[in-house]
């Protein structure tokens, strides 16, 4: 029997061989171990990037990491509409269906406000909104995989003191770099809940998750608070950020393992949510996570799920 580490990113079991698997931000961090550890068990990977360097980079790592690994690259930017809708139709020439979405890519409290192609405050535009368009457009290919296509969409204990400002969701009168980014991963929480209620109460055949990965060591704190920052401040702020993590938190593998037990254990239920089970849920291996109040309301969901509707140009 396999014991606690069943989740892990080597572990092979169980054999996804055969399936599909997109990951947002499969490049490096959390995105980069979740991809291993479906590609370890036999999954076919697409990776959108933005950057082609970056991505063949991570290509390389990934096979390295991975022999025989199959992958391809397709380009990708969540800040962009036009890109989100280029990325899926794009996708639909490379499979008939799509087992696994991870919607994982994020940016995280930029110093600065700043917009999406599209107008939209860029962590609210590609954390939530950006990943809320490209599942709609791959919903086709989601539900035509067998059983259902599972969507997990990473959001983050920052989720626990976010809210959501429906009269101000661009930040355009007030910018708070974490209140924009509590946000954005609130609505990652309510939107993934929101699509399993709708999927259950519709009939459509796709399984939505929600799950955090703690605190993990990744490199979202150089591109988030310390990208915007005078050279010298923003190195100290990073280095100081990275060595908190890795003290209090855990590695990226690690906290990919919530997110894999999210997408694959038996035992995930639809709407439900998903993180390490350590002292709170910073570190430690997979299970339940604690679903904040504000997560729970089922008419700020849905009027989310509305809003993003109209913003995006999108619907189901």
């Amino acid at each position: 029997m396999i014991g606690k580490h069943e989740w892990s990113v080597t572990n092979r079991q169980p054999s996804l061989k055969g399936r599909v698997a997109l990951v947002t931000g499969g490049n490096s961090g959390l995105g980069f171990e979740v991809a291993c550890g479906l590609a370890t068990r036999g999954a076919r990977l697409l990776l959108p990037v933005r950057s082609a360097a970056r991505g063949e980079a991570a290509l390389a790592a990934l096979q390295a990491r991975c022999p025989g690994a199959e992958a391809e690259l397709l380009t990708l930017n969540l800040a962009s509409l036009d890109s989100i809708a280029a990325c899926a139709a794009e996708v639909a020439t490379h499979t008939r269906s799509l087992d696994f979405l991870v919607n994982n890519a994020g940016v995280m409290a930029l110093a600065r406000r700043q917009e999406t192609a599209d107008g939209f405050e860029m962590q609210f535009g590609t954390n939530h909104l950006g990943h809320f368009a490209l599942t709609t457009r791959l919903r086709p290919l989601l539900e035509a995989a067998s059983g259902g296509g599972t969507v997990v969409t990473v959001a983050s204990l920052a989720a626990c003191k976010g809210a959501i400002h429906f009269d101000d969701l661009q930040s355009r009168r007030r910018y708070s770099p974490f209140g924009a980014y509590q946000q954005s991963k609130l609505s990652n929480l309510l939107f993934a809940r929101e699509l399993a209620r709708r999927a259950g109460e519709n009939g459509w055949n796709i399984h939505s998750r929600a799950a955090h990965p703690g605190w993990s060591s990744t490199s979202i704190i150089a591109n988030g608070p310390a990208s915007s920052l005078p050279g010298a401040v923003g190195k100290a702020e990073q280095v100081i950020g990275t060595a908190i993590l890795r003290v209090m938190g855990q590695t990226a593998a690690r906290g990919a393992e919530p997110l894999l037990y999210a997408a694959l254990s038996p035992a995930a239920r639809d709407g439900d949510y998903y993180g390490p089970q350590g002292t709170a849920e910073r570190r430690g291996p997979p299970g339940p996570a604690k679903v904040p109040p504000a997560a729970q309301k089922i008419s700020t969901a849905a009027r989310l799920w509305d809003v993003s509707e109209r913003l995006t140009g999108v619907a189901w």
